[in-house]
Order: C-alpha cells, then sequence, then structure tokens
C-alpha cells in the first residue's frame, strides 16, 4: 500500500513532523537526501513524498543534497508520483530570483531587486542604481543567510573585501531596495493547502535572521535568531485580508503546497513582500500559547493525499 515517503537533510526540523504523522496514525519512511546516484530507469515506490529538504542546506556541507533533489523531484514527478512541495515549489525554494519574477507576474508588489553574478566591482556598480539604503542577500538562502543592510555603496565595498563576505552558494547576489517598517518587525503568513493557519510577527530590532524555528537558536551557528520573544502571533491578519487571498492564488499557480510567506509594510501602509519560504517551519512557542499547530495541517494534508493514493490503488 502507498505510504509517506520524507525527503530531508535536516535532523533538528524532523522531530515536529514525526509526532504530526505519528499522532495521525500514518506510515513513513525517511530519506536522507545528501547526494547519491538517481536511476533514471528505476519506478519510485507507491506513496506520497514530502520535500522538506532546506535551501540552507550547503551551511551543514549538504549542498549535494539540493543538486541531487533539483533532479530527483522531477524523476518522482514524472514517473505519476504526488510530491508536496514539488519542482516548481523547490525552484522557487531555493532561487529568490524565481520568487521575485512569480510575485510581480501574481500581481504583488515586492521591493526593486537586483541579481548580480560577478565580482566586487560588478556588485558595487549595481549598488550605484539604489537611491537611499539597500539590502543584501542570498539567491540561494533560508535563516536570512547574507541578509545585510547598509546604508551606503562605500560600507558595502568595504564589507565585500572584509572577511565576513559569504556569496550566496550559486554565486548570485541580491541587491534589494530596503523597506523601512512603519513598526519594527516583519510579518509571516502561514499557508498549508491552500488554507490560511495563522500569522506571526517577527522583530527586526536584533537583526534580519528570522527562521521561527525553535531549533534556530542561540548556539546554532547557522540559525542566530535571538530569543523566541522575537515571535508573536499578528492577530489583525485573516484569511480575508486581499494579501492573503493574493498568497493563496500564488501558491496555487506555482504548485506550492506549503509556505510561509513575509512581507514588510512602510509607514504609508504599503505592503512589500520580499520572502517564499517553501519549506516552512513553525514557531512552537507561539503555536503552545495560542493553541495552533502548523506541523499539524502538513500532516492532515499527507493524510489526505494517501486517501487519494490508497482509494486509487484499491480500486
Amino acid at each position: 500500500m502507498p505510504t509517506v515517503h520524507i525527503l530531508f537533510e535536516n535532523e533538528s526540523w524532523m522531530p515536529p513532523l514525526r509526532a504530526a504523522l505519528e499522532a495521525r496514525g500514518l506510515p513513513w519512511v525517511e530519506h536522507v537526501v545528501t547526494g547519491g546516484p538517481l536511476d533514471l530507469s528505476s519506478t519510485p515506490p507507491e506513496g506520497v513524498y514530502v520535500n522538506r529538504m532546506s535551501p540552507s542546506a550547503h551551511t551543514r556541507d549538504h549542498q549535494g543534497g539540493v543538486t541531487f533533489l533539483r533532479q530527483a523531484l522531477g524523476h518522482l514527478e514524472d514517473s505519476g508520483r504526488r510530491v508536496i512541495n514539488g519542482r516548481r515549489a523547490f525552484e522557487l525554494e531555493t532561487s529568490k530570483v524565481a520568487q521575485d519574477l512569480a510575485l510581480r507576474r501574481a500581481g504583488i508588489r515586492a521591493p526593486r531587486t537586483v541579481a548580480v553574478v560577478g565580482g566586487a566591482d560588478v556588485i558595487v556598480d549595481a549598488a550605484r542604481t539604489f537611491d537611499g539604503p539597500f539590502l543584501t542577500k542570498h539567491n540561494q538562502g533560508g535563516k536570512g543567510l547574507g541578509v545585510r543592510l547598509f546604508e551606503s555603496v562605500d560600507a558595502l565595498r568595504e564589507h565585500l573585501h572584509g572577511s565576513e563576505f559569504v556569496n550566496s552558494p550559486d554565486g548570485v547576489l541580491l541587491l534589494q531596495q530596503y523597506v523601512p517598517p512603519a513598526q519594527p518587525f516583519i510579518t509571516r503568513v502561514e499557508i498549508v493547502g491552500g488554507v490560511f493557519q495563522y500569522a506571526i510577527k517577527s522583530s527586526t530590532e536584533a537583526g534580519f535572521e528570522l527562521c521561527p524555528a525553535v531549533e534556530c537558536a542561540p548556539g546554532d551557528a547557522f540559525c542566530p535568531v535571538g530569543d523566541s520573544g522575537r515571535f508573536a502571533l499578528r492577530e489583525d491578519l485573516t484569511a480575508d485580508d486581499p494579501l492573503v487571498r493574493a498568497y493563496v492564488r500564488l501558491m496555487r499557480q506555482n504548485s506550492i503546497d506549503v509556505a510561509g510567506i513575509e512581507f514588510v509594510e512602510d509607514s504609508g501602509g504599503v505592503r512589500y513582500t520580499y520572502d517564499i519560504n517553501a519549506n516552512t517551519n513553525f514557531n512552537a512557542d507561539v503555536e503552545r500559547q495560542h493553541g495552533l499547530n502548523g506541523m499539524g495541517a502538513i500532516a492532515r494534508l499527507v493524510e489526505r493525499e494517501l486517501a487519494v493514493l490508497r482509494t486509487a490503488a484499491a480500486a
């Protein structure tokens, strides 16, 4: 009978998903994806595949898993397998260039963004086209990797020639218009299976690395997000909000099953969307305080998809 197949590389993200699957009595098999052979003539096992590969995998020496999974997802989908956050979602997850283009196609406002491939001189020349402060970002990021705020081109030049500069693993660095928030936080909207779950506020006062997972905490060198007090439920944002509805349409258009989408609101009330986290995590502290369960929603989505396959197999 069809089962659930989890594709992942980060063990610290797995306990909440395992607990959610176990709570619903679902069988699953785990596949650690860090590279290896892919027999294109083989037939993948029946079941529902859940893509939990992180775009920050390179920080754990697992960039080979990102490269491998790009090919494997195509093989799975061409073989007729149901993949939650499949090939198209993963393209967006690992490319902020692709995210920006998708947002603009959907009519969702995004900050001005320039993608740069090249050395320091090329990056500096591109930065000169910005009026006012700007951010750098990794094209393949996650957890806010590579996000820095610069007030001037000279400050950027000094950073590029310093020891702390690290480029995106794919060699594409983004320069992006900085949108000063009306209040010192960004908003992250969680959507699963086309259904709005909730929105959280993430404080920007201590920096921009804003992964909400409890696992990303002080002491984890790859996700220094500060204390859990940086995250709080945003109760004024609902499923009826026009921007939330636009996000649901965007996800449908791009075959994204699960995402946390982030925006910032300026002093004039204009909202700019700048990040689509197709491999979302949930903040356990916020969920515990408000009786929410994002991973439970993912498990219910998996259960529904598995039921479809089992009905077809029994017919």
